[in-house]
Formats: C-alpha cells, structure tokens, sequence
C-alpha cells in the first residue's frame, strides 16, 4: 500500500508533470472507483490543474476549485504516460481503474491489482467532503506536530502501539509497513500497550517516527511514479523481509500473522529475544 511517503513522492511528481496541464477527460473503467456524483467528472474538463496536496494516504488534485481526490487503497498506484493510447479504455477484469487525459495527450492511469477493489476516488469541492479525510489524525511530519502532541496522542490510548500507529483518525499517513520500520527503528515491541508508554519510551518512538519517514521522503523525491513502489521496498529494514538477517543485529527477522495482514520484527532488537505469539501458526501446527 502507498503511504505517505509514497504519497508525497506522487505528489512532487504529479506538480511537475501537471504545471500548465489541462483536463481534457477523465474516463472511468471500473464501476466500483467513483465514490460521489455530484459535481460530475464532466465538470472537470477543459479545468487547468492549479496544485497537487496530500492528506494522510489521500491524493488530491486541485483542478481550479475542484478537486479529484484519490486514495490507492492496498493494491492501486498511478501509472504516468507520457502519450496515452488512442481511444478510450474498454472496461474489462484487468488492473485500469481510471484514466485521467490532458489537453496535450499525456496523462496517468490509476490501477488496482487484485480482486478486491478498493481503490478510491473522488470530485469534491472541497477535500473535506471527503470522509476518509475529515476524520484524519495530524500528520506526523507536520512542524506544529512536536514530542508533546504526540504523547497527548497516546494517552488513554489502550490498543497495541502498532495498531495506534496505523491508525489513520490518530495519525494520518502511516500504514503496516512504515509501523513496521518505526517500531524496528525504536526497538519497540510492536504489542507495548500504547498508554503505558513511559515517557522515555514515547521520545524515542517519536523521534524514531519522524526519522524514519523524513529518510523515506528524501529517497522517494525525484523518483518516477513507476519506481516509486520498487523504491520503497528497497528501504524497508524488516517489513515483508521474514526469514532474512536483521541489518542491526543479524538474528532472523519473524512474522505475525493475522486475518488480512501481518507484521514483520526482529526478536533481538524488538522483544528481548522472545518471539511474539502468533495464533495463526498455532493453529495450523495443532
């Protein structure tokens, strides 16, 4: 999944290629993506694009007072073409879920790989309109988002610190692998209560969460669109890297699994050389 140093990255690209780009359609393919009617996708053409903004995971192009806003959910991404095909897209079971076309031919695909479909997008006049965004947390990367903030954050917060962290109503733009990164970087568990933080505990995961994405963010800056995912996973430490040596300590990084995810840590530098319970693997081994 993008997050939001993938999004930010986008974000550069997309100021870049759009300065004094014009809509000429914006064609969608997959039912499910359009998420608003009103105002319709017609609105948008011939608008002049006047800025690209991030919200959490969220894109948002202005389009001069309005705004296609889009979240790339698990499996979507933004595929830029520098001259797209003749004619417009068939819909069909393949990735293409919608195509936005400039005045000069060029423009991006927006796909989603998989069978669920969750990629989002919207026409809004103001990105507020949009639910996922109206009930975003503070972006950790903010100026005015200092130590103090984010220990308020924590307080009374009794959920696993790396479901807090992933928690888009609590911080906005951090998803299961930067959790991941962060809580490797703190050498944190990633089942510490978050409440019980001591206060040593949260100045070292916030300086380790501002770090981590700061360092994302630099190498993403500059990179096309299209190496932006191969990017990512070449700076991920211990996130999808089960079964390889911990870069810090060299002891085997381990896995949990759950229903629809997992998460990736190392025992040495995270939980004191005891690996976490996973009930998945306990059952299967029964």
């Amino acid at each position: 999944m993008p997050e939001l140093p993938e999004v930010e990255a986008l974000k550069g690209f997309l100021t870049e290629h759009l300065a004094d780009a014009r809509i000429a359609r914006v064609l969608p393919v997959a039912i499910s993506v359009l998420k608003t009617y009103d105002p319709p996708l017609s609105a948008l053409e011939g608008r002049p694009f006047t800025g690209v903004g991030r919200h959490g995971k969220f894109l948002d192009l202005d389009l001069d007072g309005l705004h296609l806003v889009t979240h790339l959910a698990r499996a979507g991404w933004l595929q830029w073409k520098d001259r797209l095909p003749d004619g417009p897209p068939k819909p069909g079971k393949g990735p293409l879920a919608l195509r936005v076309a400039l005045d000069d031919g060029r423009g991006f695909d927006l796909t989603e790989a998989g069978t669920q479909k969750r990629l989002a997008v919207y026409v809004v006049r103001d990105p507020q309109e949009v639910p996922g965004i109206a009930r975003l947390g503070p972006d950790p990367l903010a100026d005015g988002f200092d130590e103090a903030a984010f220990a308020v954050l924590l307080k009374g917060e009794r959920r696993r610190i790396k479901g807090a962290l992933r928690d888009q109503s609590l911080i906005a733009g951090i998803g299961n692998a930067y959790s991941d990164e962060i809580l490797h970087v703190a050498r944190m568990s990633p089942y510490k209560i978050a409440e019980k933080l001591t206060d040593d505990e949260v100045h070292t995961l916030y300086e380790a969460m501002r770090s981590t994405l700061t360092e994302a963010v630099t190498r993403s800056q500059g990179v096309a669109a299209g190496r932006l995912k191969s990017e990512k996973k070449s700076g991920l430490r211990v996130h999808g890297r089960t079964g390889e040596a911990c870069p810090v300590c060299g002891d085997t990084i381990r896995e949990v699994s759950f229903h629809d995810s997992s998460l990736q840590y190392c025992p040495t530098c995270q939980t004191g050389g005891k690996p976490l319970a996973d009930r998945r693997m306990s059952r299967l081994l029964k």
